[in-house]
């Protein structure tokens, strides 16, 4: 069995000024209160002696190896992003940033925010603007009907509402 794993589809590099904020707060988290923690820890375990056999030892190194990726992921991707901070000026269409509340044939209404792929885990209602729904709704307009592949079917949405809230916390 081979480890080998095709790379990933490359993330689109737009950030909405909310998720590029959440991600430099986790950033400094990481970088300022919990590495510092972690490294003292890993310190007072170095100080007890053996270090083959001690577990807070071997567990407080793994935790920086995993902080210290996380950390250059961070500030990898916060270079290459590009922060979207204003509207677009055709509001009536739909693009990244939009709030879009779709109802389906059966009368059911969902709301999905148009996002970059890092702010997915931030919101339920968050979509990635590489996601075959944002795809399917870039570019529409309320009242447009909008059919969704899915592997249980093609899924039929009319759009009720586009929306652009304040792109502030």
């Amino acid at each position: 069995m081979s480890r080998y794993r095709p790379p990933s589809s490359p993330k689109s590099a737009y950030i909405t000024q909310e998720g590029a904020q959440a991600l430099l707060a986790e950033l400094k988290y990481l970088w300022k209160e919990k590495r510092p923690a972690v490294t003292e820890t890993v310190r007072e375990a170095a100080a007890q002696g053996d270090r083959s056999e001690n577990a807070e030892y071997i567990y407080g190194k793994k935790q920086l190896r995993e902080i210290d990726r996380r950390v250059r992921y961070l500030e990898k991707r916060l270079d290459a992003c590009t922060v979207v901070d204003r509207f677009p000026s055709d509001q009536s269409r739909v693009f990244f940033g939009a709030w879009v509340t779709l109802e389906d044939e059966y009368g059911e209404i969902k709301e999905y925010r148009i996002v970059g792929p890092d702010e997915l885990d931030h919101h339920a209602g968050y979509i990635s603007i590489d996601s075959p729904v944002a795809r399917a709704l870039l570019k529409k307009q309320e009242g447009d009907e909008v059919v969704i592949r899915l592997a249980a079917g093609d899924k039929v949405y009319f759009i009720e509402a586009i929306e652009y809230r304040s792109m502030t916390l």
